[in-house]
């Protein structure tokens, strides 16, 4: 018997969608609410000189102080790494601590370009120095996301539904909402959103023709899709936020019409109006042709250096253009109106959005993503923005899960994904396992990994059954005295990885089984950074200041035979550990006046920062500040790796 249809299932669809929502709505009510963590407090300052003289800002984040002087109504931009599902029930929440009011019917616009139900896996690049200086610099590739699903289009949809829901919540009465899609799923699409938001506030569906069959895309019988499609809802149709946007004539348009030159100079046409007279209409006061729901003008980002817009280009694999994002916001959006976008990808919305005067909010699931907003919020000189995560995540992602109930079924199932053998007895602890003579520990979600955990795991390996040659630990969270502590310890004995951190939604999307054949699911090195002893001087130019100079010191991986490389890239990367580990860096930033709370981030550097020495694979390896005198002092230092892992250091300079 064959299975039901996508038709025959949408009910089914609709229910379990409809259920899930119910489930974080109850949540909302309860005192076990989600929340924000900040993981810093951005103020763009890219590196210029290697040297920074200038005025580092003072304002701060509403959770450490009361200093209101970034915005004027306390509001804060905001970048957040996390499962969407559970940022917007933040958002929804809202967070005294980090100044959030509910978002709860305050975001005028949402965009959103989920996921196509492609069935593909996009990937980006990643240039390393080579050290050869006559050698071309090396390209690898990258995991940046999966678009295949579990269940196929019906995975896919009731991803989608109560993500839909929630999104609806937030939106404000003069609200609109843009779902951009692929024709694989956007008739079904289309008919969840007449279910969640109502038939008759659908406004249009726009169709982004991106361009025509040339060369190799023309090359073969079938016929070469060149669009997508845009479908746009609102909160309530009658009130929405609506601006008419208008396209300039075409050439041909204004030497067929316009053919008249008056006394001035100036072009126009005549035209009959209905009581007979004749009116002159001048092309300099002519609004121009009305936007359609045809979109023509447009090119997508791999053909921008036709249009001369390369330099807004990141190389993320589904990058939409600015034009796009600024028409959608101008036409939806007033000045200093919330806009969100809960698939960030790239960060076009909230790029478009800071140039064009409105607040916004963006979150996305994956690391490299959130690294290239970061960086392009930065290269842009965006206000300042605090960057969050999910307090508690992974806990919550587990919770979240339908399948896997409890803490012990979780670590049997990381430990068979890691290639171990779970032990079986009701008198060992459910999540020890083994591989030949390696005792393997995987920790819980609901637990940080600490100094402790690695004591712990060395008494483990000493002692339990016997002893054994070497301990790995696996682990979901990691505290920051975790890495000094591995400095000192043997790798031959003990080593520490991290469960990826998306494992949960590859949960959801694959099935265990095919992503245990598949070897798909790689545990990564933890790593740690270090700097040199900051050099303090007395300030040449400001007397009551120092000059303080930061160096980078060593980066280190303890494992990269981990890395989901293939043999080739893997070798690649361990000759650049071997001879200079510091070009993994991809982007670095301090924070001078570390409180030991809340990291800001006064200045930054990366690697496609070019400002500062003209090299776009190398960050500069240190920088003198010029701060306030302070006794106190402490410096913390973030570093994120071409890999999206992120370390941090803090020094003491009482």
């Amino acid at each position: 018997m064959p299975g039901k249809s996508l038709i025959e299932e949408l009910p089914e669809i609709v229910k379990r969608g409809k259920r899930e929502y119910e489930k974080f709505i109850q949540r909302l009510q309860s005192d076990n609410k989600m929340s924000l963590q900040t993981n810093e407090y951005v103020l763009p300052s890219r590196d210029k000189s290697g040297l920074f003289r200038g005025k580092i800002r003072q304002c701060c984040p509403p959770d450490t102080t009361n200093d209101t002087t970034c915005d004027i109504d306390n509001w804060f931009n905001r970048l957040v790494y996390g499962d969407n599902i559970f940022v917007m029930q933040a958002l929804l929440n809202g967070d005294e601590k980090t100044g959030l009011p509910s978002m709860r019917g305050a975001i005028d616009l949402i965009y959103i370009d989920p996921p196509f139900d492609s069935k593909a896996d996009y990937r980006t690049k990643i240039t390393l120095p080579t050290g050869d200086i006559e050698a071309r610099p090396a390209v690898i590739d990258q995991f940046a996301y999966s678009d295949t699903w579990k269940n196929g289009t019906v995975s896919y949809l009731e991803m989608l539904y109560p993500r839909l829901m929630l999104m609806r919540d937030l939106l404000s009465e003069k609200g609109s909402i843009y779902v951009h899609i692929g024709s694989q799923t956007s008739h079904y699409v289309k008919i969840i959103m007449d279910d969640i938001f109502g038939k008759n506030q659908m406004v249009s569906e726009i169709v982004w023709n991106y361009g025509t069959p040339s060369g190799g895309r023309a090359a073969g019988t079938k016929m070469v899709k060149t669009h997508e499609y845009i479908l746009h809802y609102t909160k309530n149709y009658s009130n929405r936020i609506e601006h008419k946007i208008y396209l300039p004539y075409s050439e041909k348009y204004i030497q067929d019409r316009f053919t008249n030159i008056d006394e001035n100079g100036r072009a126009y046409q005549t035209r009959k109006r209905n009581d007979g007279t004749i009116e002159k209409q001048y092309l300099d006061e002519s609004l121009g042709v009305p936007l359609s729901t045809v979109w023509v003008d447009i090119k997508p980002t791999y053909a921008m250096h036709l249009v001369k817009r390369a330099k807004e280009e990141t190389g993320y694999a589904t990058q939409k253009p600015e034009a796009l994002l600024e028409r959608i916001i101008k036409a939806s959006s007033n000045e200093n109106s919330i806009v969100a976008d809960f698939f960030g990808g790239s960060g076009t919305t909230a790029a478009v959005a800071e140039k064009l005067g409105r607040r916004w909010i963006t979150s996305d699931i994956g690391k490299p993503s959130v690294m290239i907003m970061r960086k392009r919020l930065i290269d842009n000189e965006a206000k300042p923005f605090l960057y969050h995560s999910i307090g508690d995540y992974q806990r919550e992602a587990f919770v979240a899960t339908n399948e896997i109930k409890r803490v012990s079924d979780l670590a049997r199932v990381v430990m068979n994904l890691y290639g171990a053998k779970p032990f079986i007895g009701d008198d060992i602890p459910a999540n020890y396992g083994q591989m030949g003579r390696t005792l393997v520990i995987v920790d819980s979600p609901n637990k940080i990994t600490s100094a402790a955990t690695i004591n712990n795991a060395i008494k483990a390996r000493e002692s339990f059954m016997g002893g054994w040659s070497k301990v790995i630990v696996l682990g979901w969270n990691f505290s920051f005295d975790i890495a000094e502590k591995l400095q000192h310890m043997d790798k031959s004995q003990i080593e520490v990885l991290v469960i990826p951190p998306d494992l949960m939604d590859l949960l959801k999307k694959k099935d265990y089984k095919e992503l245990v054949e598949s070897g798909r699911v790689r545990f990564s090195s933890l790593q740690y950074l270090t700097v040199k002893k900051p050099i303090v001087k007395q300030s040449v130019t400001e007397p009551d200041k120092q000059d303080i100079t930061i160096e980078l010191d060593n980066y280190v991986l303890l494992s990269p035979d981990v890395l989901p490389l293939d043999d080739k890239n893997k070798e690649l990367v361990q000759k650049v550990i071997a001879e200079n580990p510091l070009d993994l860096i991809e982007y670095w930033s301090i924070d001078p006046e570390y409180d030991g709370t809340t990291f800001r981030s006064v200045w930054q550097d990366y690697r496609e920062n070019t400002a500062n020495d003209g090299d776009g694979l190398r960050v500069t390896r240190s920088v003198t500040l010029t701060v306030k005198h302070n006794p106190h002092r402490k410096i913390c230092v973030k570093a994120v790796d071409v890999f999206g892992f992120e370390s941090q250091t803090v020094v003491d300079l009482k």
